[in-house]
């Protein structure tokens, strides 16, 4: 589902006319629409840590350096250099003088990777992170916000309509006394739980629904 048939899917909930093409969404509505499903499907996206966000790089340790350029775009969940797994450490300064020499630790610090060890030869790091990106294009290409007529949300189906339509018109309105409020609410949190209990990698995790409301 693109982002032009989640607008007029909105649209039509809100019992508004939908639109032909993507150029028609001038009004005031419609901004207002485009603009809470950024904001919500960044939301939502960054909320846990859904399997469907994982990704992979591998990058290369020098042979005597400790550090590399972080090109990871989102948040890393594990690292491991050679296979070998290296754990963060929060005090880059402890890392930096040397501290923790030899130990399997990495920290970070402006916008680099810094291991608290070296290698003789060249290392690779592989990461495995969580993707600050929300969205992908018509040519599979992921950025961090809707912007296009084609471009999808990351979030699955069948999850991806209820959440981004009813959560959209619920924030739209924002009104408890408005005649279908608590129908949107209801329909959004129980999408959410059913996105959250089916997505999330461990079996075990606690689902728990958050409104997003402004």
């Amino acid at each position: 589902m693109n982002f032009l048939e989640i607008i007029n899917k909105c649209l039509v909930e809100l019992n508004y006319k939908p639109v032909n093409a993507f150029a028609e969404l001038t009004k005031n509505e419609h901004k207002k629409i485009m603009n809470i499903l950024n904001v919500l499907n960044a939301e939502v996206c960054q909320y846990t840590k859904w399997n469907f966000l994982l990704r992979k790089v591998s990058l290369v340790l020098p042979a005597g350096m400790n550090e590399i350029e972080n090109s990871v775009n989102g948040r890393i969940s594990q690292l491991l250099v050679d296979s070998h797994e290296f754990q963060y450490f929060e005090s880059v300064s402890d890392i930096i003088n040397g501290k923790h020499k030899g130990k399997n630790l990495y920290s970070s610090y402006d916008g680099k990777i810094i291991f608290s060890k070296t290698f003789d030869e060249n290392k690779t790091v592989d990461i495995i992170y969580y993707t600050f990106d929300t969205v992908i294009d018509s040519a599979g290409m992921e950025k961090s916000s809707f912007a296009l007529e084609t471009d999808s949300s990351l979030i699955p189906m069948p999850f991806v309509e209820p959440v981004l339509v009813y959560g959209t018109c619920m924030r739209l309105k924002g009104n408890p006394q408005h005649i279908r409020f608590n129908y949107w609410v209801s329909m959004y949190k129980d999408a959410l739980a059913n996105m959250v209990s089916r997505c999330s990698i461990d079996a075990g995790f606690a689902s728990g629904v958050k409104l997003f409301r402004s």
